[in-house]
């Protein structure tokens, strides 16, 4: 598993190792211990939600407010989809600015964004399936 931080403070893309064969593909698609070497602290995953999406969709900007606001550890399970994450803290550094990670059931990658990040999503496929798993209710 790859864990690489992107262009804003506190997001991070996790690209996991795939282990193919003739009967498909295995993965680990979410590791907490690895997850908080790069954090600092444990992800406390709370609530798991699935979004099915046609192709075109865009969903977002999602966020929740602080506090106590939300983490989220976000993959397509299905599809592909473009995952935009948006730095909407006031007073942080990358105020304002934002980056963008394609998210698909090829390279299985996923992110991560700290709270107080906004994000959205383009579905580019239909029935897109996103799995985030998130740190409050």
């Amino acid at each position: 598993m790859n864990i690489e931080p992107l262009a804003i403070e506190g997001a991070y893309v996790i690209t996991p190792r795939q282990f193919p064969d003739d009967r498909g593909v295995f993965m680990e698609g979410f590791r907490a211990d690895k997850l908080a070497e790069h954090l600092g602290h444990q992800m406390q995953v709370l609530q798991t939600n699935i979004s099915v999406s046609s192709a075109g969709t865009v969903r977002g900007i999602h966020y929740a407010d602080v506090p106590p606001s939300q983490a989220k550890y976000i993959t397509a399970a299905s599809g592909a989809l473009i995952d935009y994450i948006i730095d909407i803290r006031v007073g942080s550094p990358t105020y304002g600015e934002w980056d963008c990670v394609l998210l698909d059931s090829d390279s299985r990658k996923a992110v991560y964004l700290s709270e107080g990040l906004g994000h959205a999503f383009c579905a580019l496929q239909d029935d897109t399936t996103a799995v985030y798993l998130c740190s409050a209710v």
